[in-house]
């Protein structure tokens, strides 16, 4: 993944306050690429709440969680931890329960892993998501 240019950047920022759900949507996507997601979480998050259309909240999930790394599932379970509107909460649980990497043992196992982590998280937030998750599977166990 490379950084984003300076101009780029401005460019997706803007994006991201576009009143078109699909700009909105791609600018999320592409701001999810960024290898360093600190820089922008701030942007991310409100893309993954946005209460105007649920596929800017699906499309920014999904490459959050394509990232497979522990930034983007932890992104993922902030905005889930402060989601108010049921529409939004019910989709970020959808993509994370949709997430490839359950499909594989061994993206399982690496997921789970992340899982653990994020359980002893300093955000109560994530931290709660995170144990919540790993509470619903032990319970299929």
């Amino acid at each position: 993944m490379n950084d984003f240019q300076d101009q780029e950047l401005v460019d997706l920022l803007a994006a991201a306050d576009s009143p078109s759900w699909s700009v909105r949507a791609a600018a999320g996507r592409r701001l999810a690429a960024a290898p360093r997601i600190e820089a922008v979480a701030d942007v991310l998050h409100r893309l993954l709440l946005d209460v105007q259309d649920t596929a800017v909240t699906s499309g920014t999930a999904e490459a959050l969680l394509a990232r497979g790394d522990l930034a983007g599932l932890r992104a993922v379970l902030a905005a889930r931890a402060d989601a108010t509107d049921q529409w939004t909460a019910d989709e970020l649980g959808a993509e994370l329960n949709g997430d490839p990497r359950w499909m594989t043992g061994d993206g399982a196992a690496e997921l789970i892993r992340q899982l653990r982590v994020l359980a002893a998280d300093t955000d109560t937030g994530v931290r709660d998501e995170a144990q919540q998750r790993l509470s619903l599977l032990r319970q299929d166990d």
